[in-house]
C-alpha cells in the first residue's frame, strides 16, 4: 500500500486575504502589484459578484471583483497597508481567513515565494 499524504495543519501561520473591488481592470491591477511586491505568493480574481452591504444609510447592491491572495500571517500587516494606499475604495474590505490545513509542498512555496528578496 502506498504511504498516505497527509495534510500539513498549521497555526494561522498562512492567511487567504481577500478584498473586492468594482472593476476587474483594479481587481487585476491590484493582484499583479501584491503579487509583484512579494506581499502574497500568488492571487486569484474572480468575479463578477454579487454584493449586498449597507453605505451611507441605505441598502446598495453592485457588482464587484473578488481578489483572493495566500500569504504568511506576518506579511498581512504589510498586504493591508499596500492594499489600502492603492484601493480606489475609501474603507475597502480587507479581511483574512487563517489557512489551518493544506499540503506541506503548497505551504512552503507561499513562505518561499514571499521570502525572496528579503
Amino acid at each position: 500500500m502506498p504511504p498516505q499524504r497527509r495534510a500539513a495543519t498549521t497555526g494561522p501561520q498562512f492567511l487567504q486575504v481577500q478584498t473586492t473591488t468594482d472593476s476587474r481592470a483594479e481587481a487585476v491591477e491590484l493582484a499583479q502589484a501584491a503579487v509583484e511586491a512579494r506581499l502574497a505568493a500568488c492571487a486569484q480574481v474572480a468575479g463578477p459578484i454579487a454584493s449586498t452591504y449597507w453605505w451611507e444609510d441605505g441598502l446598495e447592491r453592485a457588482e464587484e471583483w473578488l481578489i483572493m491572495l495566500k500569504l504568511p500571517a506576518d506579511r498581512f500587516d504589510d498586504l493591508a497597508e499596500f492594499l489600502a494606499e492603492r484601493h480606489s475604495y475609501d474603507d475597502p474590505e480587507i479581511i483574512a481567513t487563517p489557512i489551518v490545513a493544506g499540503s506541506q509542498s503548497y505551504l512552503d512555496w507561499v513562505a518561499e515565494e514571499t521570502r525572496r528578496g528579503d
